[in-house]
């Protein structure tokens, strides 16, 4: 008999995209499972995704439901083998599939911890910011911004829910400094996120550049704590993306955001800090504006 593992951040992806499937369809679970001829309870089992899923049934419950094309490659792509402890998406040039398994880890998370040491965190950034950052990456074909930036912009809605994960953002002051776009959307970024960090449920710590190589990461991560599962870790590159789960990998990156923890700015130094750079590049910009052109009078001397 084959052993079948405990539940996983890609498994509970595979149960909730299934549901979505089956409520789409206007199925109840007891109705499906009686045309199926299943019991409810096999059924409520790949739903919740405590355990794995076999490819074949995933198809069998999908296409009676009406999946087809790349509704079902997707589900049937979740059923795949991967390593226990993590596995990878390879990223193209539309919207990548990833984004997908973020946003649900992202919205089922008690807790995030985001560090970020290149630009601003992807929850935080205005809109004039991610279209900049986007044009200035050249990584994606013209007309694919767009529908990334808006996407992007609608991801935030998390930071608005009644009862958001409690989240915290490490971000280091070279992520802050670097020049995306020009000096006024540099400046309106840092009010944005003066206003976005300053409830209960938002916290913002700025990684001085002064720490060196103390902060002990090599790239930017997420970190999502879950009820009754165990953390997973999100780590993007430039052409694929990982989630990992496994228990050498989670303690790794928890002690990675504790070392965060000790060495960043506290919350009342990292506003500060905001408020002041926010100023800089407010200074700046105006020091950058041409000269007033001369009015009628003066230029009838």
């Amino acid at each position: 008999m084959i052993a079948m593992r405990e539940s996983t951040a890609r498994t509970r992806e595979l149960g909730r995209e299934l549901r979505r499937i089956r409520e789409s369809a206007r199925y109840t679970g007891h109705e499906l499972a009686t045309k199926l001829g299943w019991s409810p309870s096999k059924i409520s089992r790949m739903e919740t995704g405590d355990r794995t899923t076999s490819e074949v049934d995933v198809a069998v419950y999908a296409a009676f439901c009406g999946a087809a094309g790349d509704e079902l490659d997707h589900v049937l792509q979740l059923t795949q083998p991967t390593d226990d402890n993590h596995w990878l998406h390879v990223r193209g040039d539309h919207l990548p599939d990833e984004l997908r398994s973020v946003i649900i880890l992202e919205n089922t998370a008690q807790t995030i911890a985001y560090y970020e040491p290149i630009v601003i965190p992807g929850l935080l950034q205005t809109e004039d910011y991610a279209r900049a950052l986007f044009h200035e990456r050249d990584v994606l074909p013209l007309d694919a911004i767009d529908s990334r930036v808006r996407f992007r912009m609608a991801r935030q809605h998390i930071l608005a829910l009644p009862n958001p994960p409690k989240i915290t953002f490490f971000v280091h002051e070279n992520a802050l400094r670097m020049p995306v776009g020009n000096l006024l959307i540099m400046h309106e970024q840092m009010l944005h996120l003066l206003l976005t960090c300053a409830t209960p449920q938002c916290r913002l710590r700025v990684v001085e550049a002064s720490v060196g190589a103390r902060t002990g990461a090599n790239g930017p991560f997420m970190w999502t704590a879950h009820r009754n599962h165990n953390p997973v870790i999100y780590v993007e590159h430039l052409t694929t993306s990982m989630f990992l789960e496994g228990i050498d990998e989670t303690l790794a990156y928890r002690r990675q955001l504790d070392r965060l923890s000790d060495i960043a700015l506290d919350e009342g130094q990292s506003r500060q800090f905001l408020a002041d750079l926010a100023s800089e590049y407010d200074r700046e910009e105006a020091d950058h504006e041409p000269p007033a052109r001369p009015g009628p009078e003066l230029a009838q001397e």
